[in-house]
C-alpha cells in the first residue's frame, strides 16, 4: 500500500492505494447533523488545514438493528460519531485530467438501516473497470425521515442532494467527470432516486440513474407522516416538535425508533398507520402525490426488479408455507390486484407463491415498468437467478442481486442470501452492464418500448437473455391500477 492524495474544496485528503486503486474513506460532504444542525437541512462541511486522514471509514447514521431474522441475513455495519454525512471513494486514477465516468451509490435499508460502509459495497470492482465509485452515508429513521414540525421534511433526501453537489464540485480531483455522473441505488436507495428524478434541486446533478428494486411509487402523504411522528412523540413522552426530539438522548431515541418499527411490523393497521401500512415502511419520503418524470427528463434510465422479491420477507420468517387462501384474498384486495387473473396464469401455484407474485408486482415490478413507460429510451432488466438458500424457496428475492452488481459474490456479506457458490459469470455480466450504462448510456440491449417489444434483459446463470414483455398477462392486470 502507498499513500494517495486529492485536493478538495475543503482541504487535502490522504487516502491509500492498493493494486492500482486509490480509496478515500469517510470523506465529509456536509457538517455533522447534530448540535445546532440537528434536524436541519445539511450544512457545508467545515474546511481543514493540512492532510486529513481518509484511510478509515467514517461514522454511520444512528439506527436500531435489523429485527430477526433479517439481522442474520443482511449484515449491518455501524460506527459511532457525529460526522455521519460522509462518503467513500474508489478510483483508478486520482487527478483532474482523467475525466472518468462516476457512479454514486445510495444504499437500501427501508430508510432506517444500512450504510455505505458495508464490505459488500466496496467500490474497487468499479474502479478496476474504469469508474470512479462514490458510496454515500445519509441520515436514516428519525433524523432522516420523521416528520417534525419546525424541521424540513425528507432530510435524508436533502443529504443525498448535498452529496451529489459535493461530487459535482470535487470529483474531478479523484479522476471523475462531473458531467458523467450516474446515481444508482437499491430498495430505499432506488425509491430515493425516484424522488430525486422529480426534485428540482437535484436537476443537473446526474446524467444517468439506475433504480434497483425501487422506483417512484412509494412515499407517505403529509397526514400519515404527521400521524407517525405524533405516535413516536407519544411513546417518548415529548412534544411533537424538532426542539423536543433534539433534547431526547440519542440512545433513547434510537431505541424508541426500533420499538416503533417493531410495533408497525406486528400490526400494520391502516387505521393506525395510514398509507404507510401497505408500503411496509414506517419511515419514508413525504410527498403530496406520486409524480412520474416525463419525456423531458434528460436523464438516462436503467430500472428493474427481482423476479421473486417478496420471498425475502416470507421465507426466512417461516410464513411462506403457512399462507392461507384467505390471506391471499385479503392481500389482493388491499393492493387492488386481480387475484383471479393470477390464479389463471399460475394454476398450480400455492397460496404463498400467489401472494409473492402479487406483492412483487405491486411493490417492485410495476413501478419499474411505469417509470420506463414514462421516460422514452429507458432500459429495463429483471434478475431471475434463484438462490439455493432455504431449500431453494428463497428464489430470486429482494436484495439478492447486490453481490452481482458489485461483482463481489464471494464477499461474506452476501453468503446468507446467495450461498457460497453464486455464479461468478452472472456477476461479471450484470456488473459489466452497469459499467457500460454508466459509461455510455447503453447497457447492451434495446430500450424498453411500450408500443413495441418492451425489451427486458433477464439476468440468470448461463442464460442471460432479452425477453419481450415477460409475463405480459400479469402486467396487463395492473393497467389502470394506481
Amino acid at each position: 500500500m502507498t499513500d494517495a492524495t486529492a485536493v478538495t474544496r475543503q482541504g487535502t485528503l490522504r487516502g491509500r492505494t492498493e493494486d492500482g486503486i486509490a480509496a478515500f474513506l469517510g470523506v465529509p460532504y456536509a457538517a455533522a447533523p447534530f448540535g445546532p444542525h440537528r434536524f436541519a437541512a445539511p450544512q457545508p462541511a467545515e474546511p481543514w488545514t493540512g492532510e486529513r486522514d481518509a484511510t478509515r471509514y467514517g461514522p454511520t447514521a444512528p439506527k436500531a438493528p435489523y429485527a430477526p431474522p433479517f439481522d442474520a441475513l443482511i449484515p449491518e455495519t455501524s460506527q459511532d460519531g457525529p460526522d455521519c454525512l460522509n462518503l467513500n471513494i474508489w478510483t483508478p486514477e486520482p487527478g483532474p485530467d482523467a475525466r472518468l465516468p462516476v457512479m454514486v451509490w445510495l444504499h437500501g435499508g427501508s430508510f432506517s438501516n444500512g450504510s455505505a460502509n458495508s464490505s459488500g459495497y466496496r467500490g474497487d470492482a468499479f474502479a478496476r473497470d474504469g469508474v470512479v465509485f462514490v458510496g454515500v452515508n445519509y441520515r436514516l429513521g428519525v433524523d432522516g425521515f420523521l416528520h417534525l414540525p419546525g424541521a424540513p421534511d425528507n432530510r435524508g433526501l436533502l443529504d443525498m442532494i448535498a452529496a451529489l453537489e459535493w461530487v459535482r464540485d470535487n470529483i474531478a480531483a479523484f479522476g471523475g467527470d462531473p458531467d458523467r455522473v450516474t446515481v444508482f441505488g437499491e430498495s430505499a436507495g432506488g425509491v430515493a432516486i425516484g424522488r430525486l428524478l422529480v426534485e428540482p434541486r437535484a436537476r443537473g446533478l446526474f446524467r444517468r440513474a439506475i433504480l434497483q428494486s425501487g422506483a417512484c411509487h412509494h412515499f407517505v402523504r403529509p397526514d400519515t407522516a404527521r400521524r407517525i411522528g405524533e405516535r413516536l412523540a407519544e411513546r417518548l413522552g415529548v412534544a411533537h416538535t424538532a426542539e423536543a426530539f433534539a433534547a431526547v438522548p440519542l440512545p433513547e431515541l434510537v431505541a424508541a425508533q426500533g420499538a416503533l418499527s417493531d410495533e408497525f411490523r406486528q400490526r400494520p393497521d391502516p387505521a393506525v398507520w395510514g398509507d404507510a401500512a401497505l408500503n411496509g415502511m414506517v419511515f419514508e419520503p413525504v410527498a403530496d402525490e406520486r409524480t412520474l418524470p416525463g419525456p423531458e427528463l434528460g436523464v438516462d434510465i436503467l430500472v428493474g426488479s427481482n423476479r421473486e422479491e417478496n420471498r425475502l420477507y416470507m421465507v426466512p420468517t417461516g410464513r411462506f408455507g403457512t399462507i392461507s387462501e384467505g390471506r391471499v384474498k385479503r392481500g389482493a384486495e388491499a393492493f387492488g390486484a386481480d387475484l383471479a387473473g393470477y390464479e389463471a396464469s399460475r394454476p398450480d401455484a400455492s397460496p404463498g407463491e400467489l401472494l409473492d407474485a402479487i406483492v412483487t408486482d405491486w411493490f417492485w415490478r410495476i413501478p419499474a415498468v411505469r417509470l420506463a413507460e414514462s421516460v422514452p429510451g429507458s432500459h429495463v432488466y429483471e434478475f431471475a437467478w434463484r438462490s439455493p438458500q432455504f431449500g431453494g424457496e428463497l428464489g430470486a428475492c429482494h436484495a439478492l442481486e447486490l453481490g452481482f452488481v458489485f461483482d463481489r459474490v464471494d464477499d461474506p456479506d452476501y453468503a446468507a442470501l446467495a450461498g457460497k457458490d453464486a455464479p461468478a459469470d452472472l456477476a461479471r455480466a450484470m456488473h459489466g452492464a452497469w459499467v457500460a450504462f454508466a459509461t455510455s448510456g447503453d447497457p447492451g440491449w434495446a430500450a424498453y418500448d411500450p408500443a413495441g417489444e418492451r425489451s427486458t434483459m433477464v439476468f440468470d446463470a448461463g442464460a442471460c437473455r432479452v425477453e419481450a414483455d415477460p409475463r405480459t398477462a400479469e402486467r396487463e392486470l395492473w393497467e389502470g391500477v394506481r
